[in-house]
């Protein structure tokens, strides 16, 4: 029993509270409250958006959610799940009594169910933000982040933890083999997540990764990207900066030593800075890479590593990973034994099938780097095959002339190369459009055999006459480029 003295105004008096029932009482009280609680999701389909939302549901929240695109395997998901979705677009999709309602940062101005909530006055936020308040306080937060190889980084750290016994929760931009699925919640003292720099929200502009509550950043390296919504490389370091100055100084920021744009977004950084890479001046060393069909070894400060992957950009991207695994606690074999056993991520040199002798790989590609080092992996891979690149040029940079001369240049490195025609050309804005012809054109001169594509179908059914026994057909894109992957397959049997 505790004794307390309440002074409210000039009346004061002693009150008698029994601190464990009471307590026990109050808390229920509070789950009972929080249980009643009902958010909706605006966008709930995205890979993000209905991980959180079944987190949520889990949590014993209500939960509710709508999209324009509704369908498998997301919406067998959620359905698994107990959570509603309504279909299409329309006002009447937000339901009345709802609490908090989370926007995707798909949604802007002129949404018709975001206006909705706007003249409701209905409480709303950003998935970064409902990941901060809910799930990521107290966590030891390990964020990936980078132009390139972010997905593949946090995937191999939540890997590796998960391998010695940890089962981190994980919000990933794609899906880790290991673990099957995007996005985990669970009871383990890590949360490793996919720091993304794109903006949070039609309302909050910063880079979704300055809420994440990091211990532990990975910066992979820095390119100019996202041109919608960045100016320069210099407003993309900007954001980069503003997310290490959060960083504890009980935490650690390990950077790409050999990327000097890397490297300069950590002056000033109030945490400790490791550099990782292969000049002398880092403190963690790479050191020793070594590279077979379908598998790299390299040594880092003399301890040696082997990843079952192709490419330098991958011995890079475990060498993060390893440094991030080490600072948590983990021991070096441990970790040599995690990464060993790494079975990749989804749409990253994916295999997706082999017709008449003539592989189908799938890859994410969509950046003039990215797609370059994938095409030296997939060559090291299969060494003497004739490469194929099919390309569409779909997010919001590749669709612009900004990097052109890098695009033709990346794709050179192939044997054989397919353009599709720019998705959406209306979006872009005026002067800024791919000319895909220059870029044929300039393959052509290189030697290359080289074509333009109208659609998915079109790009088969030129390619499929050219392909012999052996060939690779590389599938570059951030979308589904009309489901080429299973026509190819088709038509070559």
């Amino acid at each position: 029993m505790i004794c307390i003295k309440i002074i409210s105004g000039n009346n004061d008096r002693i009150c008698k509270f029994d601190f464990q029932t009471d307590a026990i009482e109050t808390l229920r009280i509070m789950r009972a409250d929080q249980s009643n609680r009902h958010f909706h999701f605006i966008g709930i389909c995205g890979t993000a958006m209905g991980a959180v939302a079944a987190a949520m549901k889990d949590r014993g929240y209500t939960v509710t959610g709508s999209d324009q695109n509704v369908y498998p395997p997301m919406s067998d998901f959620l359905a698994d799940k107990g959570i509603e979705i309504t279909s299409g677009n329309s006002p009447d999709n937000i339901p009345e009594g709802v609490n908090l309602v989370v926007i995707g940062n798909a949604m802007s101005r002129g949404d018709v169910e975001l206006e909705e909530v706007l003249d409701r006055k209905i409480a709303y936020t950003s998935l970064p933000e409902l990941l901060k308040d809910e799930f990521l306080k107290g966590k030891r937060n390990i964020v990936a982040t980078g132009t390139h190889g972010k997905t593949t980084t946090s995937s191999m750290v939540a890997h590796i933890l998960k391998f010695n016994g940890h089962d981190p929760s994980h919000m990933i931009g794609g899906i880790p083999l290991d673990l099957g699925q995007g996005g985990k919640f669970t009871d383990s003292d890590f949360f490793v997540l996919e720091g993304d720099e794109y903006d949070t929200a039609f309302f909050d502009k910063r880079s979704k990764f300055i809420h994440y509550l990091p211990e532990v950043v990975i910066v992979n390296n820095i390119e100019f990207d996202h041109a919608d919504i960045f100016e320069d490389i210099d407003d993309i370091k900007l954001s980069f900066k503003r997310m290490l100055n959060i960083v504890p100084r009980n935490g650690v920021v390990f950077v790409n030593g050999d990327d000097s744009d890397a490297v300069d977004v950590t002056f000033g950084c109030p945490a400790p800075v490791i550099r990782v890479g292969v000049n002398d001046q880092c403190e963690n060393r790479l050191q020793d890479m070594a590279f077979s069909s379908g598998s790299s070894s390299f040594t880092l400060n003399g301890f040696e590593y082997e990843v079952p992957m192709d490419g330098e950009f991958n011995v890079r991207n475990a060498a993060m990973a390893v440094s991030a695994s080490l600072f948590v606690g983990l021991g070096e074999s441990e970790i040599a034994e995690a990464l060993a056993n790494f079975s990749g991520v989804a749409r990253r040199q994916e295999f997706r099938g082999e017709e008449s002798g003539i592989k189908i790989i799938d890859d994410f590609g969509h950046h003039p780097t990215a797609i370059g080092s994938t095409i030296d992996a997939i060559r090291q891979r299969y060494e003497g095959s004739r490469i194929w690149a099919l390309f569409e040029p779909r997010s919001n940079t590749s669709r612009r002339n900004l990097m052109q001369d890098q695009l033709e240049s990346a794709l050179s490195k192939a044997d054989g190369i397919f353009i599709s025609e720019v998705p959406d050309p209306e979006k872009v804005p005026s002067g800024e459009l791919l000319n895909v012809d220059a870029v044929i054109e300039g393959l052509k001169t290189k030697g290359k055999i080289a074509f333009q594509g109208s659609d998915s179908d079109d790009i088969v059914e030129k390619l499929i006459p050219l392909t012999e026994p052996n060939d690779v057909i590389i599938v570059l894109s951030n979308g589904g480029f009309g489901g080429i992957h299973s026509k190819l397959l088709q038509g070559l049997r």
